[in-house]
């Protein structure tokens, strides 16, 4: 009789050290869960948008986007100024913009781009746009003929806006001469252009990445 209570103990014993381990590993596997979950990177949407007669800013435009999709979690639209909605607008945490210099300035179609911010997609006065990353890149046909004071009037618009710009490729943003020793767009600016749509969506996660904590 001694001897079958000693058994029946142990027994006992012995299941409620297992139910401990299985529990241990439980939690075990639910830490390392959410730690992995705490490690990826969260999803940034950036919005890259241009206005392009020759194809060059388009260039332009492609490598910005091959850029910011080397960021891990980085999910891209690319659209001309025109095709833009207010879902895109207002769904991008980041908006990069591409221009022709057309006598020292944007273009007309991405000045009304920007016009449209009010008139069709009613930015103001919430400031929708308040916080969100911008950045510029543009394309002109001389080595001196109005890129940085274009990429500063587009700047300078989403400032207005209350957003955070941002550089890269070069001081104000991304350029590109296209005439002249080396027409077209030459692989020094593609890497501009991508550099600039990598930057933004470095700038982009941590901004989220902080915002969220």
């Amino acid at each position: 009789m001694s001897l079958s209570f000693t058994k029946t103990h142990i027994s006992r014993e012995s299941r409620h050290l297992v139910a401990i381990v299985l529990t241990l590993i439980t939690l075990c596997t639910c830490c390392v869960s959410w730690s992995w979950a705490d490690e990826s990177p969260r999803a940034i949407k950036i919005l890259v948008t241009y206005h392009s007669l020759s194809g060059n800013t388009e260039r332009m435009a492609e490598a910005v986007v091959a850029g910011a999709r080397s960021v891990s979690g980085a999910k891209i639209v690319l659209k001309r100024v025109g095709q833009v909605t207010s879902e895109d607008l207002f769904s991008a945490d980041a908006v990069v913009v591409g221009s022709p210099v057309y006598w020292s300035n944007m273009s007309g179609e991405v000045k009304a781009f920007f016009d449209n911010w009010q008139f069709k997609f009613g930015v103001f006065p919430e400031f929708k746009m308040k916080n969100k990353v911008g950045a510029a890149f543009t394309t002109a046909g001389q080595i001196s003929s109005g890129k940085e004071i274009t990429m500063l009037t587009i700047l300078a618009a989403m400032l207005g806006n209350q957003m955070i710009v941002v550089s890269g490729g070069g001081a104000f943003g991304a350029s590109a001469t296209t005439e002249g020793e080396s027409p077209g767009i030459d692989d020094k600016e593609l890497a501009e252009a991508r550099a600039l749509g990598r930057r933004v969506a470095d700038v982009t996660r941590l901004l989220k990445a902080g915002s969220s904590q």
